[in-house]
């Protein structure tokens, strides 16, 4: 840290305010809020951090700060910044990520039309929807049910909507101010949960057109009818208060958020909306950077309730906003936080899967990787990971990825020999040593790029085995993981240092799926290792089972539950009698008790 960064940060004020970071080309990279400023500043640069936040700090050369007089200040004050800046480490709602509303102008010929911007222009709004064929769907039904004027610009003769009995055409008589402010009350309310009352009066006059005999237009009522059915009654989740309320839940996965926003209209819910970015600081407060960011510009239209995850901060949404904002604890309302939560968590999992299943992408991944790593095309990738929980049957895996696919015919196990405890740096010597020096003998082919899970130390103990020892010269990189055990950074070099990877990208993903399944194979590989030693050992202490009968009885059953919970005739079939059978089971049954 320079000294002008530390003589900054010992004057900063105990007061709310937010703080810009800059790089060392003056550009501002993130911005945030804080209820004390020098608190929230001053832990950037103490105290270890995740991989995220690390990559972040190592940029801040300065900083800057606006002190304001409250929290809600704050939280405005922030959103403008960024809205301003558009930082690039910021969790941001994208200006093409606006909301339709159905507006009702404030003129003296009303009319309706569908809108992005919600201004203070004592104009009516319904909203938001979901998207624009939703908010359409809607404005047609309505401009069928109600007579308002239809067209942007009065002309000076009647159209097409006058005959249809859709415009009480103002274009060539007189439509009074009540007749019109009757109708915008009517469209209010059926928007706000009059379309069922609507419904009984189209019915009643369907029945009334039908006993005058006039067919074609009992018909009309009845489409309109199913007109109001069909867009209206799309629900899925119903609550009996009939309250507009906005439902949010949220999943973060591989550096990655969703945000799942359920609208929910007079107690139903018609819509849900799903957004995907990278993100960079801490989850809970990028997740309240989002949600600030996306009520900015709907003060005018608010629901009349918002429900958040247990982990954000309702009680500041609330004041700003001015209307009701839960983290519910219980009840059906926390259901529907954790169903909206859940939908996030389902929709990331499938955009990594769609993104798994791109050939064309992933054979690009490759490539680019090799030259943001200046080593050409590692067509052939080979990673390693070591696994020894509670220090116990310490082992070491390694997976192949070809051309960016799992190759799982070439994946080795390595049961650690020379290595005692756990000894991250001791094993992984021992694992290159022993597979390279192989590979070497039998003239195998290697792999262009050699990926250790793990940061400078494992890298470096890895080539020292190499180069020093076996005189190979292959690229080697690790993978360092965040403090949830996910991967944060690429690191590369001699000595090791952070590669620039945008989180979003298809390369960052690929480095994630191997690291994910060389985890995976080595836990699995270890847990089978232990089950094997205590399976042994317990056996061991039944008399008459030596290593033949203890062999045996491993590869037919494979596990102590399975052998627990056999019958006598089970172990007969090994040729066990019923005596030595009873004791095994009887033996096993105490231990577990």
């Amino acid at each position: 840290m320079n000294s002008s960064l530390k003589d900054k940060l010992a004057v900063l004020p105990e007061k709310p305010g937010c703080y810009l970071m800059k790089n060392k080309s003056g550009e501002i990279i993130y911005v945030g809020k804080a209820k004390v400023l020098k608190n929230r500043v001053r832990s950037y640069f103490t105290g270890s951090h995740d991989g995220k936040t690390q990559l972040l700090v190592s940029e801040i050369v300065d900083f800057e700060y606006i002190v304001v007089s409250s929290a809600i200040e704050a939280l405005v004050l922030e959103c403008n910044l960024i809205k301003q800046h558009n930082p690039r480490y910021n969790v941001m709602l994208r200006d093409d990520k606006t909301y339709p509303y159905i507006k009702i102008t404030n003129e003296k010929q009303p009319r309706l039309e569908i809108t992005r911007k919600v201004i203070k222009d004592k104009a009516r709004y319904f909203g938001p929807y979901p998207n624009a064929g939703a908010a359409s769907e809607v404005k047609k039904l309505l401009d069928r049910l109600y007579p308002l004027r239809k067209c942007r610009t009065i002309p000076k003769q009647v159209c097409l909507y006058y005959h249809m009995g859709q415009c009480l055409a103002p274009c060539i008589q007189d439509v009074s101010e009540e007749e019109n402010q009757r109708l915008v009350e009517e469209i209010s309310k059926f928007l706000d949960g009059g379309h069922e009352e609507m419904k009984q009066q189209l019915t009643e006059k369907m029945h009334q057109a039908a006993e005058n005999m006039e067919f074609e237009r009992a018909k009309e009522f009845r489409d309109q009818i199913i007109s109001i059915d069909a867009v209206m009654e799309k629900q899925k989740v119903t609550m009996m208060d009939k309250i507009d309320r906005d439902i949010i839940g949220y999943a973060v996965e591989k550096g990655w958020m969703c945000v799942q926003v359920f609208y929910m209209r007079q107690g139903k819910m018609i819509e849900r909306d799903t957004t995907s970015f990278p993100y960079y600081g801490d989850e809970a407060e990028d997740f309240m950077s989002y949600v600030s960011q996306f009520y900015y510009d709907k003060q005018n239209a608010l629901p009349k309730e918002i429900l958040l995850p247990e982990s954000s901060d309702p009680d500041l949404l609330a004041e700003w906003l001015g209307v009701k904002v839960h983290a519910p604890k219980r009840s059906k309302k926390r259901e529907l936080v954790q169903m909206a939560s859940e939908n996030a968590r389902i929709a990331l999992q499938e955009k990594f899967a769609l993104m798994s299943k791109d050939d064309a992408r992933t054979i690009q991944a490759v490539h680019n990787l090799g030259h943001i790593l200046g080593i050409g095309t590692p067509n052939r990738i080979e990673a390693f990971d070591n696994s020894n929980i509670q220090g116990t049957e310490p082992v070491s895996a390694m997976v192949v990825f070809t051309d960016g696919r799992p190759d799982k015919r070439e994946y080795r196990k390595f049961k650690i020999k020379t290595v005692e405890g756990p000894d991250d740096y001791g094993s992984m010597r021992e694992v290159i040593r022993r597979r390279y020096s192989r590979l070497l003998k039998e003239d195998g082919h290697m792999p262009d790029l050699i990926v250790i899970d793990g940061g400078k130390g494992q890298i470096s103990a890895a080539m020292d085995v190499l180069e020093n020892e076996l005189g190979l010269y292959i690229p080697v990189c690790g993978l360092a993981k965040d403090e949830k055990h996910k991967t944060a950074q690429l690191m590369f070099g001699d000595p090791p240092e952070p590669v620039e990877l945008k989180r979003d990208s298809y390369e960052f993903y690929l480095l994630q799926r191997v690291q994910d399944e060389v985890h995976r194979f080595a836990i699995t590989f270890h847990r089978q290792s232990r089950s094997k030693t205590m399976l042994s050992s317990q056996l061991d202490e039944i008399p008459g089972i030596g290593e033949k009968r203890r062999k045996l009885l491993f590869t037919h059953f494979g596990s102590l539950k399975k052998m627990r919970e056999a019958t006598v005739e089970d172990f007969r079939q090994l040729g066990i009698g019923d005596k030595l059978a009873k004791e095994i089971i009887s033996h096993l049954r105490k231990l577990e008790s």
